[in-house]
């Protein structure tokens, strides 16, 4: 064989045995010992699907002094066809070994194969060998140097070689273009833009790219226009209709692709993906279909990456049935993004059991796909489900991202699983996790939620930039523990900062008002909102006011406030003063209003049962009978009271009178415990709290039997000291639960956190932190003649030493607003009634001081009605007269 015929013989190679034949030809013939010859045979076999790679390179090998061109022929191919870009490099060492001489397309091969490994430090030895051997101005080495510098993020070294050659071609401006496009340097790469002599299609594209990434949509767009039709290709639509759609104009994305195709412009699967994804950003399932049939048309329908948009698309409008087609069609060529986006369209559609079998038949799985499920069971209240998943991806060693983080911590806050919230965070620490503004507030909002402040005051104090979703959470938790007075000064210190409070915000500050009375407080919070920072207030924001003015007994003002609303008042608005007439005893507006909500809402229980609760305490069980048969009419059924403790890492559920628990026995002998502690306390059932026609005895039994009576017990039993004992309720505590609860902690000395539905309440030593504002107290009627109330108070317990707290209720008790009775709540010190003779004088005269001679009155009442006591600590009768006389 001659080297003249062996380029024909290899075109005319079909199979593997020929070429077999054509090197066993060369091999006899001695060909293969020539440069070009051996040349044309490794590049033929490292090209050619049908000769394994090893043919090349034992020829290559063989050879005892390949020239250059062989050389360049053998690394390029392990760097673009074998994807080895550092067994090239490897070669390039052999190669200087030989003493092997370069030419100018051996430079480029090597830096692209650095690039490729984003090696700068290899890149500058290369240059350096570069500038050694002389090809420093060759303009191919040189823009491929360009590249190099530009992919490894050194812009500046990449501008020195730009700056530095003799002559710039188009795709010296190109590419240091695309470097600073890919670097999201905006303003340089527009300077460069402005500066090049001559435009072209590639550079006008690569910065339409740049400005949809930053969303400069305006200059995208004029970019666009400025490039003649004519010039106009294929990827210069796409990229304006790919910016339009990242920038959410996706109705401008549609009427583009629509102006693309009316040009006659060929479409690819780019294009289609991003128009799929406009589509199924506006949920037009419809646009999204005809743009499908397009892709199948033009032949682009079976790309994975279409498929996957298209998942997306028919999941987020509700086809799901179209979208698991979609996905069923895909066979072999599916991705792990094909079956996240599937997993997540089930999960949008509520087809949890669906997620979850397709979920554990993936054949692989990474963080999108633990992260989707978690999020998705969190999304739909299976917070148990999501913490059992997180769970069991740490024991796969699957690291988790953000989503699954903040799934999983918003899991343990609903759920008040203290202990592995904490774990969370710690397992975060430990980790070394990044930690952004919205991992640290879902922190905040978990620790609070669960009673547990110090925590949260210290992940919020620890961080170096605060959002004002993570000033709301902690304004919200600090008021819905209790800390009305840090809560406060938190939303100054948020103001010094000039973050600015949004409608969230104010919901908070005004709750914390809401949380401990202060009528004043709240008024001026609002009108700051509406004036100072331009903020108009929701339905919310006036429900809140409502329920803050009934709370302090002003039901007139709550009503006035309903009646001049400039919205229509929904049903929250309504019940927080239906709330206030029960708690207030005006059973007349609260008649009335009951009516109107049963009317409004009569599928909601708390409505039914609260207008229920104020016949019962009229004795009008003639009208308790009708409100029970409208709700059995409408199959309107009492939501039980049911209550959560978390103990030894495992969540226990308590329902009122529940008898299910594997600790029955203990816990009811545990309330046998406390029931006669309590009685030593001096304590005696709020009968009144149960809404049934049956004797005392039995209402004392029922009350003991509430569910968070059975968690508190519990946690008596297995939570042992100095373990704070935390309790998660459904419902709001009622009047006998909290004084139970209040009295234990003093009877046991064990710090005891119960949430409600409103609030927090953190028990110590006999105390509450809601300062017992929250009660079914009638403080307006406190001192009627022959209304009994005194016998339904219940104390406020106040520190001796003067602070905030105490100026607060100094405010508080004994106003006259209106007309109304002066409000008088009897103040207790810790001590109790026996000790109130020894306390402080200086409280006293500040007292006293205060009201200019109200508090000696108030002494003298309390002596008398201390004189009332019989020998057990019982009150007799006539102290309920005591404050009329």
């Amino acid at each position: 064989m001659k080297v003249s015929t062996l380029d024909a013989a290899l075109q005319r190679c079909l199979w593997t045995r020929h070429f077999k034949q054509i090197l066993s030809q060369t091999i006899l013939t001695g060909l293969i010992s020539d440069p070009y010859a051996a040349s044309r045979l490794i590049n033929f076999s490292s090209r050619s699907a049908l000769v394994p790679f090893h043919y090349s390179l034992r020829i290559f090998y063989h050879l005892h002094n390949p020239n250059a061109f062989t050389w360049n022929i053998i690394m390029r191919a392990h760097f673009e066809l074998q994807n080895n870009p550092l067994q090239a490099l490897t070669l390039y060492k052999l190669f200087l070994a030989k003493h092997a001489k370069p030419d100018n397309y051996t430079y480029p091969i090597l830096l692209q194969c650095c690039a490729a490994r984003v090696s700068e430090f290899e890149g500058r030895e290369l240059h350096a060998h570069v500038v050694r051997f002389g090809f420093h101005q060759d303009a191919y080495v040189r823009n491929t140097l360009i590249n190099l510098y530009a992919v490894c993020g050194s812009m500046s070294a990449a501008r020195q070689v730009f700056e530095e050659s003799p002559v710039l071609d188009l795709v010296s401006w190109n590419t240091v273009l695309a470097g600073y496009v890919q670097a999201g340097n905006v303003e340089e790469a527009e300077r460069l833009y402005r500066g090049m002599p001559e435009k072209n299609t590639i550079a006008s594209n690569s910065m339409i790219v740049l400005f949809g990434r930053k969303g400069c949509v305006e200059k995208a767009r004029r970019i666009f226009d400025e490039v003649r039709v004519s010039d106009m290709d294929m990827v210069s639509w796409s990229a304006m209709v790919s910016c339009y759609e990242q920038n959410e104009m996706c109705e401008e994305a549609l009427v583009l692709f629509v102006e693309m195709k009316a040009n006659g412009v060929a479409v690819d699967e780019v294009v289609v993906v991003s128009v799929v994804s406009a589509c199924s950003r506006i949920l037009n399932a419809e646009m999204g279909r005809l743009v499908h049939g397009l892709a199948v048309k033009v032949g682009v329908g079976d790309y994975v990456s279409l498929k996957n948009a298209l998942i997306h698309l028919y999941s987020s409008c509700g086809e799901i049935v179209d979208a698991q087609r979609i996905f069923d069609d895909g066979g072999v060529l599916l991705d792990l993004i094909s079956w996240n986006s599937m997993i997540s369209g089930y999960l949008r559609c509520g087809s949890i059991e669906d997620a979850e079998k397709l979920f554990y038949s993936m054949p692989e799985k990474d963080v999108v796909s633990w992260s989707a499920m978690i999020s998705g069971y969190a999304q739909h209240e299976c917070f148990s489900e999501a913490l059992a998943l997180f769970q069991e991806m740490q024991l796969h060693g699957v690291r988790p991202d953000e989503t699954a983080l903040v799934s999983a911590i918003s899991a343990c806050t609903h759920l008040a699983a203290l202990d592995l919230g904490k774990w969370i965070h710690a397992y975060i620490s430990k980790n070394k996790l990044q930690v952004n503004i919205i991992l640290s507030t879902t922190l905040i909002d978990m620790y609070v939620k669960c009673g547990c402040v110090e925590n949260a005051l210290e992940v919020f104090y620890a961080m170096e930039k605060k959002g004002v979703s993570t000033w709301n959470a902690i304004i919200l938790g600090l008021a819905m523990n209790g800390l009305v007075e840090q809560s406060l000064s938190m939303f100054a210190d948020m103001k010094k900062t000039r973050t600015l409070p949004n409608e969230i915000t104010f919901m908070g500050v005004l709750g914390a008002c809401r949380h401990m009375g202060l009528v004043d407080e709240g008024r001026h919070y609002f009108s700051s909102m509406i004036h100072e920072h331009k903020i108009e207030p929701n339905i919310k924001h006036y429900g809140c006011m409502v329920d803050l003015f009934g709370r302090a007994g002003l039901l007139k003002e709550a009503e006035e406030l309903i009646e001049s609303m400039p919205m229509a008042p929904d049903v929250a608005t309504w019940g927080a003063l239906l709330g206030a007439c029960r708690k207030h005893h005006d059973n007349e507006i609260g008649e009335r209003v009951g009516r109107k909500l049963i009317q409004l809402q009569p599928d909601h229980d708390g409505f039914h049962v609260l207008l229920s609760n104020i016949y019962a305490s009229k004795g009008n069980w003639g009208n308790v009978l009708e409100i029970r048969g409208i709700m059995s009419q409408h199959g309107v059924v009492k939501t039980p009271g049911c209550s959560m403790i978390e103990a030894n890492g495992i969540v226990h559920e308590f329902l009122a009178g529940d008898k299910t628990h594997p600790q029955i026995s203990d816990i009811e002998h545990m309330l046998d415990v406390v029931a006669a502690k309590l009685k030593i306390e001096g304590y005696v059932p709020i009968t009144s709290e149960v809404s049934l026609d049956i004797d005392d005895e039995e209402k004392e039994t029922a009350l003991f039997r509430h569910s968070e009576k059975l968690a508190v017990a519990f946690g008596l039993i297995t939570i042992a000291p100095p373990i704070p004992i935390r309790v998660m309720k459904n419902l709001r505590i009622c009047n006998d639960c909290h004084t139970v609860v209040k009295l234990t902690s003093k009877a046991f000395d064990r710090e005891i956190v119960v949430r409600d539905r409103h609030r927090f309440h953190h028990f110590r030593h006999g105390a509450c932190s809601c300062m017992d504002f929250c009660l079914h107290m009638d403080e307006a009627r406190l001192g009627k003649v022959d209304d009994g109330s005194w016998s339904q108070e219940h104390a406020v317990v106040l520190r001796k030493q003067r602070g905030e707290e105490g100026a607060r209720m100094a405010s508080w008790i004994g106003s006259v607003q209106e007309g109304r009775d002066i409000r008088v709540v009897f103040l207790v010190m810790d001590e109790g009634l026996e000790e109130l003779e020894q306390c402080d004088r200086e409280v006293f005269r500040w007292w006293g001081d205060f009201y200019g001679g109200w508090w000696w009155f108030l002494v003298a009442k309390v002596v008398k009605v201390h004189a009332s006591l019989d020998q057990d600590g019982k009150r007799k009768p006539k102290g309920a007269r005591l404050w009329g006389q």
